[in-house]
């Protein structure tokens, strides 16, 4: 069985500043025990002669080479933009953070 308590649900939320309602808090509860478990179970099969493995069959890099093509100029790549600066494209500060 899971350490998971409503106690360490509530600390969880805490910490990650998440508002849960009590019927939120018992939900999960559940929910994250029985992850726990499902991992504690894994854990206990995956031994040393078990190797690891991401997928089941062997992956194969499907992408092109990497080749060089042509690229835009400063110019052009600036022509759409609704305001340059020095070479650069220039936009607002987000998040009320001025520079």
């Amino acid at each position: 069985m899971s350490e998971i308590t409503s106690d360490t649900v509530r600390h969880l939320a805490e910490l990650a500043r998440i508002a849960l309602s009590e019927e939120e808090i018992e939900r999960l509860t559940g929910e994250l025990g029985a992850i726990v478990d499902s991992v504690a179970k894994v854990a206990e099969v995956a031994t040393p002669e078990v190797p690891a493995t991401s997928h089941p069959i062997p992956m194969a890099n499907v992408f092109r080479p990497d080749v060089p093509g042509a690229t835009l100029s400063t110019e052009e790549a600036l022509a759409g933009a609704p305001e340059s600066a020095e070479g650069r494209f220039v936009v607002s500060a987000i998040l009320g953070e001025e520079q």
